[in-house]
């Protein structure tokens, strides 16, 4: 018999029986929906089964932090291809073989949660990230029967609060300092990550010249007040004076016999040096005239007030966004203008004021004037110091002068018969259980037994104003640094406030507590410095150039304006006018 084929086999099979797609264009495709789908969809991943899932109990889908930005290829479409479930379905049911973890619930000893989950720190605490959380017994500190509140307990109020779409919420608006003009020219913009990457060894400094005279710091205030004998905040009426660098008649002096190149105030610099913790925007205003450079002020600027809670995760928020006449006194503005007139009366009040007892630098009180001033003059003692900022590679040395205070001296030492130079700030309570508090403990129950904590919770909320008063302390050369706990009387009110306790630090110490680095605060300095002489490298030695260093409000970012040299001067001279009119108007 011969060999069939396989051809032969095919050809005898009727062709209704073939194998393969049918000739007729009717029958392709036919009944199938269209799905379309939009070119933004991205095919993350071959199959994706948490992209549709949902929280049991919450009925709400979860959401994939691991991906972040991915989406289900087709999901914006409709479900066309969904099959209905048929009747004969209903008893069948799927064998899952993986443990699941089973939740305790109950008055008694409960779970114990390590991390930063909603509330970082022990039950009842704020602050203390990576501790402990114990949830399970019964109390305030926790919800009744055991329930893990993600949002913090009760007694734990405050925290960062992972709640949904947390990670979705629209980012504050913050103004800026001081209004760009349309004739400013922007040179240079500097994000954060590249100014904390620069470095130089920090000087020592040496003096040069001391004027004004200080009080003798009050020992009183290092302890423990009594509940019933709170010593309330006095408003002292005392000339103080804040002026900027070129404005100050020493350093004019300085600059005219040549002692240095850069001029600047230990509150001016210490903004520069410290700009990476800041979040607030600010502006310096930079002056080059001839060979030498003048890093100014505006008057009423930004960094004149001391700030509240700048550094927190929820800071206090906007008059424009606060409702309520709770609210008001809680903005960042006003809690500034109270945070600033707390400092200068708490400096004065914890001084014993003897004019037998004080002592008296070598030259008196530049700016003080006898013949129109009617207050007596503040206790503080200006110091002018010199650093060396030179590098190698610099064919002529590089100084700079700065004008440095201190506050108070205490006798000390080891002797304990040394007087010792202070600085005296206060930090200030508004409400620890309002918004923009950043999770700060209750001072009037927690600063005794828990002091590290508080002071823990600060640097972290008031990290920036903390790194500028130990860095102006540095600068100073002071011998100590004297931080006050000042909190309201009511919460409501920011009338009275009252001293709950005083702490005593070693500026470099406390620097390394911050972690503080001020060969990088040096090298921000140098760096600025270096770019305005490359800026006005071929201008003429007569020319005076004006620059203006912002901080961008909303971002980590400091930008470099070139501006008129006329620039704030045109303000200046209007408010000296408005002042005279005001006088006269007075004497009338």
């Amino acid at each position: 018999m011969a060999p069939i084929s396989i051809a032969d086999l095919v050809a005898a099979l009727p062709a209704e029986d073939c194998w393969g797609p049918s000739t007729g264009a009717d029958n392709m495709l036919s009944g199938v929906p269209y799905a379309p789908f939009s070119k933004g969809d991205k095919l993350g991943r071959m199959a994706d089964w948490t992209a549709e899932s949902k929280d049991r109990q919450n009925q709400r889908p979860q959401y994939n932090r691991g991906f972040r930005d991915q989406q289900t290829y087709g999901a914006g479409a409709s479900n066309l291809f969904s099959v209905a479930t048929a009747e004969d379905e209903s008893s069948f049911s799927v064998v899952d073989n993986t443990r699941t973890q089973k939740r305790t619930f109950g008055r008694g000893g409960g779970t114990v949660f390590r991390g930063r989950g909603g509330q970082r720190g022990a039950m009842n605490q704020r602050g203390g990230r990576g501790g402990f959380q114990r949830v399970g017994a019964a109390g305030r500190g926790g919800q009744q029967g055991g329930y893990y509140d993600q949002r913090g307990g009760r007694g734990g109020r405050g925290g960062r609060r992972f709640g949904w779409r947390d990670y979705d919420k629209p980012q504050r608006i913050r103004e800026p300092s001081v209004n760009i003009r349309p004739d400013w020219t922007m040179l240079e913009e500097v994000d954060f990550s590249r100014l904390s990457k620069l470095n130089l060894d920090a000087p020592e400094g040496e003096d040069l010249d001391s004027y004004g005279f200080l009080h003798y710091y009050d020992k009183s205030y290092d302890r423990a007040p009594v509940k019933n004998a709170e010593r309330r905040i006095q408003a002292l009426d005392r000339a103080a004076y804040n002026v900027t660098t070129s404005q100050d008649p020493i350093i004019n002096e300085l600059a005219e016999k040549n002692a240095a190149t850069v001029f600047a105030t230990s509150d001016i610099l210490s903004m520069l040096m410290c700009a990476t913790r800041s979040v607030y925007s600010w502006d310096i205003v930079i002056v080059h005239q001839g060979d030498k450079i003048y890093f100014d002020k505006r008057d009423g600027a930004s960094f004149d007030l001391v700030s509240v809670n700048e550094n927190a995760v929820d800071a206090p928020l906007e008059a424009a966004e606060a409702a309520g006449k709770q609210e008001q006194i809680n903005t960042p503005s006003a809690l500034a203008m109270e945070a600033t007139i707390i400092n200068h009366n708490f400096a004065l009040q914890t001084l014993t004021e003897s004019e037998s007892q004080k002592v008296s630098f070598a030259k008196p009180n530049p700016f003080y004037d006898e013949a129109e001033e009617t207050e007596p003059l503040a206790s503080k003692g200006y110091k002018y110091r010199r650093f060396d900022i030179s590098l190698e590679r610099d064919e002529e040395p590089v100084s700079m002068v700065v004008r440095t205070e201190v506050d108070a001296v205490m006798k000390g030492g080891p002797t304990g018969t040394e007087d010792q130079q202070l600085t005296i700030k206060a930090l200030n309570e508004f409400d620890p259980k309002a918004q923009g508090s950043g999770g700060a403990l209750d001072w009037r129950s927690k600063l005794v037994s828990q002091r590290g904590a508080v002071l823990a919770t600060e640097m972290k909320n008031n990290s920036s104003k903390l790194a500028r008063w130990t860095t102006q302390a540095i600068l100073a050369k002071a011998d100590g640094m004297k931080l006050g706990f000042v909190s309201r009387v009511n919460p409501r009110s920011a009338a009275s406030h009252v001293v709950l306790g005083v702490v005593g630090y070693k500026p470099k110490e406390f620097a390394t507590q911050m972690n503080l680095n001020l060969g990088n605060g040096w090298g921000i300095v140098r760096t600025i410095v270096d770019r305005i002489r490359a800026l006005d490298a071929d201008e003429p030695a007569d020319k005076v150039k004006k620059y203006v260093l912002i901080k961008d409000p909303n971002k980590s970012v400091l930008r470099l304006y070139s501006v008129p040299a006329t620039t704030f001067e045109e303000e200046d001279e209007l408010e000296a006018e408005v002042e005279k009119s005001d006088e006269k108007s007075d004497d009338e």
